[in-house]
C-alpha cells in the first residue's frame, strides 16, 4: 500500500526540540459493509456500526489527550484477511488487528490523527486508502515495465524525473486555480489498464500542497510512460476548458481540439471526474488542444 503527504500530517510526531513521542497505530473500519464483513471474522464482539464509531471516536480523542501520536489506516476486510493468512494470525484475535495497524510493509508517511471528528475524518482516511492502493498498483506496473532493462533503477529515476517535469508544465499551463487531471493507459504487452484521477491546485504557477492523490497520479503516469503504453491524459481546468494529450511510445503528444472533444464525447476520461469541488465554466466543459509538454 501507499502513503499520504501533506504539511499538517507530515509534521505529526516531529517536534522542534527533538522530543520523541510515543506512537500508537490503529486500524479503523470506515463503512458499514466493511464493518459487517469484519464482524463475521469475529471482530467487534457484536457491537453495531454506530456504537463502534462512537467508541472509536472516544478512543481516538482519549489517546490524543494523553499526548501520544495516533497513526491510522483503513481496516479493509480483504486486505486484513490476506494479512492474517500470510502471518498465520486468527482474524478474531485482537493481536491480529494491532499487528495489521502497525504493519511495517505499510511504508511511507503515516496518516496522523489530528483531533477531527469521525464525520470529517472517515472520508479523508478512505480517500487516503484508495490512493495507497492506486500507488501500489502503479509501483508494481512501473517495476514490471523496467524489470527487463539493464539498469532498472536508473530508468525508474529518469521516468520519475520526466513525470515531475510534466506535472510542473501542466501546472504552469493550467494557471492558478483548482484543476483536475485524469489518466487512462493500456500496457503495450499485457494490455493492463491503469487509471488515475487527481486534483491539481496551482498557486503562482506551481503545484500547491501535493498530496497522496497526486503521488498516485504521478506513479501511474510513470508506469504508463515506462511501459510505452497507449492512452490519454486530460487536464480539466477550473474555467471549464479541457486539454488533452495522447500517450504514445512513452511520451505525451498534444491532442487537437477535435481529438479532445472526441475523447470527452466517448467518456473515456470525462464522466464524473470533475467532482463537486471543481467549478466549470457556464457552458460546461470545452475541448481544447493540448499544449507542448516536455519530451522524455
Amino acid at each position: 500500500m501507499a502513503r499520504k503527504y501533506g504539511a499538517r500530517r507530515r509534521t505529526a510526531g516531529r517536534r522542534a526540540c527533538g522530543e520523541v513521542r510515543q506512537t500508537v497505530a490503529l486500524a479503523v473500519a470506515t463503512d458499514a459493509a466493511a464493518y459487517a464483513r469484519l464482524r463475521r471474522c469475529g471482530l467487534f464482539e457484536g457491537v453495531d456500526f454506530g456504537a463502534y464509531l462512537r467508541c472509536t471516536e472516544g478512543r481516538l480523542r482519549a489517546l490524543r489527550g494523553t499526548g501520544v501520536d495516533v497513526h491510522l489506516r483503513v481496516l479493509e476486510p480483504v486486505d486484513f484477511e490476506d494479512f492474517c493468512a500470510e502471518h498465520l494470525l486468527d482474524p478474531a484475535d485482537p493481536v491480529a488487528e494491532v499487528a495489521y495497524a502497525a504493519d511495517p510493509e505499510l511504508a511511507g508517511e503515516p496518516f496522523a490523527y489530528a483531533g477531527e471528528g469521525l464525520a470529517e475524518l472517515l472520508p479523508v482516511l478512505t480517500e487516503d486508502h484508495r490512493a495507497r492502493v492506486r500507488i501500489s498498483i502503479g509501483c508494481a506496473a512501473l517495476l514490471a515495465a523496467v524489470g527487463w532493462e539493464s539498469s532498472p533503477q536508473e530508468r525508474v529515476a529518469a521516468v520519475l524525473g520526466y513525470v515531475s517535469e510534466v506535472v510542473l508544465a501542466l501546472a504552469e499551463g493550467a494557471g492558478d486555480g483548482r484543476h483536475r487531471l485524469t489518466l487512462r493507459s493500456l500496457g503495450l504487452l499485457d494490455g493492463e489498464e491503469l487509471t488515475a484521477v487527481a486534483g491539481l491546485v496551482v498557486r503562482e504557477g506551481l503545484p500547491d500542497a501535493v498530496g497522496r492523490e497526486v503521488e498516485a497520479f504521478c506513479v501511474t503516469l510513470a508506469a504508463a510512460v515506462a511501459g510505452c503504453g497507449s492512452g490519454e491524459l486530460m487536464l480539466y481546468r477550473a474555467d471549464g476548458a479541457v486539454h488533452g494529450w495522447v500517450l504514445v511510445d512513452g511520451w505525451l503528444r498534444p491532442m487537437t481540439a477535435a481529438e479532445t472533444g472526441a475523447v470527452l464525447e466517448l467518456g473515456a476520461a470525462g464522466a464524473g471526474v470533475l467532482g463537486p469541488e471543481l467549478p466549470v465554466g457556464e457552458g460546461g466543459v470545452l475541448g481544447c488542444p493540448g499544449f507542448p509538454l516536455p519530451l522524455p
